[in-house]
């Protein structure tokens, strides 16, 4: 174990090498939206199953139109879902409606706009009829047995819409890694209950639960006080039910940080601690077994700067997806003095090809992230930037 500062590229780099498998589910159709097929799947019927009307009409074989002079003897009707086989002989044509089965022998469905109707007689009004019209052949969206979809591929309300209609009921899918949140501070009180002198409202787990669930994961919470034995226990409580384990504060080196020090108790393996970074600098990472362990700050805006930069393409990855944050380079809006050697990692406003650093960078304040669009990467070294400059930024992922 080594408390050696690392680089961000460092850090980036041993979370991604972390030996972590994703788990696969089978999951209704409805709760599968946002999620990743986890393996490739194939049409079970013929899409659709039978020759279909395309409109309300009448069914019939376009080469009967000359040789009966477009009258057509209507035979019968056939409704949607209908499950009576009728074939038609020369000269005859069906009633049919929206989605119903095409009787034999027919091959073209005119409008019933398009006709007139005379003792039982059909004529057809339509000049610019084709052979096929409104005629859906069976198998003609996709043939049973074709691949219908690749493993990775997202769910969306279309995806399902065409797989329910294939008769799939559940489907494999990567299953969200189960998370525990340990939230440390004595200081801390829940929102919505009046605040002591000393105490601070607690953001930081409602901030990570609402970002988990728009990423599809559901986290269980914990909040432990500002005592050794105490973090040790809900860790250790956290690593026999969870996957990933997230602690928010108590990562740095104070009397009263206990993170590192309970992990070390609880066996887990030390990957890094202390990350050249602004803000986040006492970042931790640790693994036991298969269990993950990241120490994130305290403070909410440096939890979520670092929570975007390691956590969620950790996530992104352990669920299936294949996206990373979207990164640009893009002109600064106006100057800016960065004093410090560490990389920095700057709230910011993207828009119209420019990047507008946002007031109220310091990492106890959140007024800059609950507007900011993207996060700024200024690399280690002391710099003054001009305006027009070129940046490096990531852009946030956007929820609505």
């Amino acid at each position: 174990m080594t408390n050696q500062l690392i680089t961000v590229s460092e850090a980036k780099a041993i979370i991604n090498r972390l030996p972590l498998t994703p788990q696969t589910v089978l999951t209704s159709l409805p709760a599968a939206a946002g999620s990743v097929l986890a393996q490739d799947l194939h049409a079970l019927i013929d899409i659709p199953a039978f020759n279909q009307s395309g409109m309300d009409g009448y069914a019939f074989a376009f080469a009967d139109l000359d040789t009966y002079n477009h009258s057509l003897q209507i035979v019968s009707k056939i409704a949607a879902g209908s499950g009576e086989r009728i074939t038609l002989q020369p000269g005859q044509a069906a009633r049919v409606f929206t989605g119903a089965p095409l009787p034999e022998g027919s091959d073209t469905v005119v409008m019933q706009e398009n006709t007139t109707i005379n003792n039982g007689q059909l004529y057809i009004t339509q000049p610019t009829l084709q052979k096929g019209d409104n005629f859906r052949p069976a198998g003609s969206e996709i043939q049973k047995g074709q691949l219908a979809l690749s493993k990775g591929t997202v769910i969306t309300p279309g995806t399902i819409g065409f797989l329910a209609g294939m008769g799939y009921a559940q489907v494999p899918v990567y299953a969200p890694p189960k998370i525990a949140l340990l939230v440390t501070g004595d200081e801390l009180q829940s929102p919505g209950t009046p605040l002591q002198y000393g105490q601070v409202y607690e953001a930081t787990s409602v901030m990570l639960e609402a970002l988990l669930l728009q990423m599809g994961i559901t986290v269980t919470t914990t909040y432990v006080p500002d005592s050794l034995d105490a973090t040790i226990a809900a860790l250790d409580s956290a690593l026999q039910q969870a996957d990933i384990i997230l602690l928010t504060g108590g990562v740095s080196v104070g009397e009263f940080d206990f993170v590192v020090r309970a992990a070390q108790s609880c066996g887990v393996q030390q990957l890094f601690h202390r990350v050249l970074q602004r803000p986040g600098k006492p970042l931790y990472a640790g693994v036991k077994l298969e269990k993950t362990v990241i120490g994130l700050p305290g403070n909410p805006s440096s939890v979520l700067t670092c929570f975007y930069q390691y956590v969620w393409p950790l996530l992104r990855k352990l669920t299936g997806h294949n996206d990373q944050l979207q990164q640009l380079q893009a002109p600064l809006a106006g100057p800016h003095r960065k004093p410090h050697a560490l990389r920095h990692f700057l709230k910011g406003q993207y828009a119209n090809g420019r990047v507008t650093l946002l007031p109220a960078q310091e990492s106890y304040r959140m007024r800059s992230f609950a507007v900011a669009n993207c996060l700024v990467e200024l690399p280690e070294p002391a710099a003054t930037y001009e305006e027009n400059d070129l940046v490096h930024l990531y852009l946030l992922p956007q929820y609505g």
